[in-house]
């Protein structure tokens, strides 16, 4: 991957996309109240520059929901950010303060990356049946309570009249049912109905308000157990980009997975065994528990966006299938296979390796090589383990 790949790519992207949502929000914050101190201070009346903070906090949370749904890979995502994205550096500028600059530069480099990583955000929005029921729960309590109180007005003191009414009466029941209770919108001390009707919304919101918020936690609880379970996120998986793809596991692929680590080349393992993959879950690698010979791991896996997959088991077998497996998905990435047996090299190779390498064999002729006094063959091993071997040959 190149260098503007990497100053473009999806996954920084969303990354400066939530770091523009933040800094919104705490520019929008410092900036409340906060005195004129930025250029355009002479020319930005007060009144628009306080209501510009209060707006960018809100926007900053959308723009925060935004990029949490790029990392899905959403396209509503993709277009609220694009939307929401010159709205926060437009606030930025309205607000005129110091704080702001950080935030109008973040907002307009992320622009560009959205825009040539469109094709990745692919995914319609859709909610499950769960979440569609808690949405219509929690939105049907909060007609309820302020159709309800607004209509029993005359038992509630607090609440006027027309519009301002309405706003008290849904005040009145977002403080009740999320158990707020400023308490300064009350039932008058004598109205029973008053107050039966606000217990009902004390209930109702009760049980609306952890119904969504069971809904919203439980994904977060199964990719907890995904991770100890040795198995990646869907939203782990969504963005993973130039990335190697390791098929199995050998005596071969720990050196392999040491030396992408070492590299910084970001890879993703795929094993059938469940406790080898939670061993390398906790070491903080990307596995998928699955056959390296199936499609459906190797799709998972992104193999349309990885630069290169690395087979190394010690089993040609198992290890020419799923080769020919990733042949077929992608006939023009990059495969390189470890042969244990040498006369399995041609066998590799036809099943679709660009690139098939004998350890054994390279290990003998080394061998053989040094106890015949060629110099230049420890030269080669000193390479190939680094500094430590070279000091150890040195000895």
């Amino acid at each position: 991957m190149g260098l503007l790949g990497r100053w473009t790519g999806a996954r920084l992207t969303v990354t400066l996309t939530g770091v523009s949502a933040v800094l919104s929000i705490a520019t929008g914050i410092a900036n409340i109240g906060a005195g004129r101190t930025g250029p355009l201070s002479p020319y930005v009346p007060e009144a628009v520059q306080q209501t510009a903070g209060f707006t960018g906090t809100m926007t900053g949370f959308l723009l925060l929901l935004s990029a949490y749904a790029l990392r899905r890979r959403r396209r509503g995502a993709l277009y609220s950010a694009l939307l929401l994205l010159p709205l926060t550096a437009i606030q930025g500028v309205i607000q005129s303060s110091l704080y702001s600059y950080p935030l109008v530069v973040v907002s307009v480099v992320a622009l560009p990356g959205l825009l040539l990583n469109r094709k990745r955000f692919d995914r319609k929005f859709s909610l499950s049946t769960s979440q569609l029921a808690a949405g219509l729960i929690l939105a049907s309590v909060q007609v309820y309570g302020t159709v309800g109180a607004y209509a029993l007005r005359d038992e509630f003191p607090a609440i006027r009249e027309g519009s301002a009414g309405l706003v008290d009466a849904f005040y009145y029941t977002i403080v009740t049912a999320s158990t707020v209770g400023y308490g300064d919108v009350t039932p008058g001390p004598t109205s029973t109905q008053g107050k039966l009707f606000g217990l009902s919304v004390v209930v109702l919101g009760v049980v609306s308000f952890t119904v969504a918020l069971g809904t919203l936690l439980a994904p977060l609880l199964e990719a907890r157990f995904q991770r100890a379970l040795g198995r990646m996120t869907e939203t782990q998986l969504d963005l993973l980009e130039d990335h190697v793809i390791v098929l199995g596991y050998g005596d071969l692929t720990e050196p392999i997975l040491n030396e992408l680590t070492d590299v910084g080349v970001p890879f993703v393992v795929i094993v059938p065994d469940q406790a080898r993959a939670a061993e390398l879950s906790d070491r903080g690698m990307n596995v998928i528990t699955a056959d390296p010979s199936d499609e459906d791991p190797l799709r998972r896996a992104q193999l349309a966006d990885a630069t290169a997959v690395v087979t190394a088991t010690n089993n040609d077998a198992e290890d020419a299938l799923a080769v020919l497996t990733a042949r077929q998905l992608r006939p023009d990435v990059r495969i390189v296979a470890a042969a244990t047996d040498r006369e399995n090299v041609k066998k590799l190779k036809r099943a679709g390796a660009d690139t098939v390498i004998s350890p054994a064999a390279i290990g003998g002729h080394l061998l053989v090589e040094s106890a015949l006094g060629r110099a230049d063959t420890e030269d080669v091993a000193g390479k190939i383990l680094g500094d430590e071997g070279t000091e150890d040959g040195e000895r």
